[in-house]
C-alpha cells in the first residue's frame, strides 16, 4: 500500500468503501456502550433485584413454619353423633369447611368447597364418602384424596382437637401429595 494511501485512510474524505463504515462510530461510546459493560449492568440488576426479594422471601418461610394458628370452637362433641356432619368456617368467615365424625368415632374436618370449580362438598353417610354433587366427584373422609370424579387434587385438611368435650379447629394444612 503505497505511503499516500496509509495516509488518508483515516480521513472522512477518503473514498475507500472499508474506512467510510467506521464513520459512524465513536471511540468513547464503543469504550462505554461495549459487551463487559452490558454484562456488568446486567448481572448487577439481576443481584440488586435478587437482593430486594430477600425480606419476602423470609416472611413467607417463616409464615409457612407456622400456618393457620387460628384457634376456632367448632361445637360440642355430644351434639355431633357419628355418621354425622357439621358445616362451620375456618380460618375466616367466608371459608367454608365440614367436620365429619365418622362411623368409627373419628372427627375429620376440611374445607368444604371441591377443588374441582369449588362446589361445596357434602357428608355422604350411606356411602361414607364427601360428595361434590355438581360433576359427581367423591373425596374419601378418611384423607380428603379424590376417589372418583374430576377433580383431581385433595381438599386441605383442617387440623381439630377435643377438649372437655369441645371440638376446636386448631390448624389448616395444603396437601399436594395425591
Amino acid at each position: 500500500m503505497p505511503d499516500e494511501k496509509k495516509l488518508l485512510r483515516n480521513q472522512k474524505d477518503t473514498n475507500d468503501d472499508m474506512i467510510n463504515l467506521v464513520d459512524n462510530l465513536n471511540r468513547e461510546d464503543d469504550l462505554k456502550y461495549n459487551r463487559r459493560s452490558f454484562l456488568k449492568t446486567a448481572v448487577g440488576a439481576t443481584v440488586a433485584l435478587g437482593l430486594a426479594t430477600v425480606p419476602f422471601s423470609i416472611k413467607a418461610m417463616m409464615d409457612k413454619g407456622q400456618g393457620d394458628t387460628q384457634r376456632v370452637k367448632i361445637g360440642e362433641l355430644a351434639d355431633l353423633p357419628k355418621g354425622e356432619a357439621l358445616n362451620f368456617n375456618y380460618p375466616t368467615e367466608s371459608e367454608p369447611a365440614i367436620l365429619v365424625h365418622t362411623k368409627d368415632g373419628q372427627l375429620k374436618a376440611y374445607n368444604n368447597k371441591c377443588t374441582h370449580l369449588q362446589c361445596p362438598v357434602f357428608y355422604e353417610s350411606q356411602q361414607d364418602v364427601l360428595l361434590c354433587p355438581c360433576h359427581q366427584g367423591f373425596f374419601s373422609v378418611e384423607n380428603g384424596h379424590p376417589v372418583a370424579g374430576p377433580p383431581q387434587r385433595e381438599l386441605p385438611l383442617i387440623e381439630v382437637e377435643v377438649v372437655d368435650g369441645t371440638i376446636y379447629a386448631i390448624g389448616r394444612k395444603i396437601r399436594h401429595d395425591a
